[in-house]
């Protein structure tokens, strides 16, 4: 009699909260980030140089993870792998602005919500024209026709010039230029910023 293979444990699997085909591009999915399974693709990220500003350089895997493990109790705080086809493209984090230093800097409306978006390295291949179009494209689908926000606003800081020119490319309108207080927030220091405000309405808002 052979012997039967042990069963394989069960795994949470975690349905996209945003689904959307773009024509050229594949099928990009948005997921709720898993702070344990994604700990290792995320902390590579954040880990480059390219990331400085995501403000996680010099952490190890396991602080990136406790620090998403300590967002995901959070209401207003939320944070979600991006994917293209299958592959993990971006990391995306929302959160409410009313309950974000950011409120200290500008008048925060009904509708409004913010947006942090770090894109994953290119591959040995180099270039990838029109992905970050397309990214940007659908995650204001999501915050706009999923969620039924109003209004997005990002705060990149104002030396990345890279990630400004790229929202201003993608019909975001600039706002004023401001410095976001020093917070502590459990598991991790978060440093004063000079940021540029930047804000994208949805149409008909």
């Amino acid at each position: 009699m052979s012997e039967q293979p042990a069963p394989v444990p069960a795994t949470t699997v975690r349905e996209p909260v945003h689904e959307e085909v773009v024509d050229g591009f594949g099928t990009v999915r948005i997921r709720a980030l898993d702070p344990r399974a994604d700990a290792e693709v995320v902390h590579g990220w954040v880990s480059q140089e390219r990331a400085l500003f995501w403000g996680m350089n010099g952490l190890t895997r396991d602080q990136v993870s406790e620090i998403y493990a300590h967002m995901a109790t959070l209401d207003t705080h939320h944070a979600f792998l991006v994917l293209r086809d299958a592959d993990p493209v971006a990391l995306l984090q929302t959160y409410e602005p009313e309950a974000d230093r950011v409120s200290e800097v500008y008048d925060v409306l009904p509708g409004d919500i913010g947006v942090h978006l770090l894109l994953a390295p290119a591959g040995p291949g180099g270039g990838r024209r029109g992905w970050t179009s397309a990214l940007v494209t659908v995650v204001t689908s999501y915050v706009f026709r999923t969620l039924g926000r109003r209004r997005v606003v990002v705060d990149p800081d104002v030396r990345n010039e890279k990630a400004i020119a790229r929202f201003l490319r993608q019909g975001f309108r600039a706002g004023p230029v401001v410095v976001l207080p020093e917070v502590d927030l459990p598991d991790v220091h978060v440093p004063e910023k000079k940021a540029q405000l930047a804000f994208l309405e949805r149409e008909g808002a």
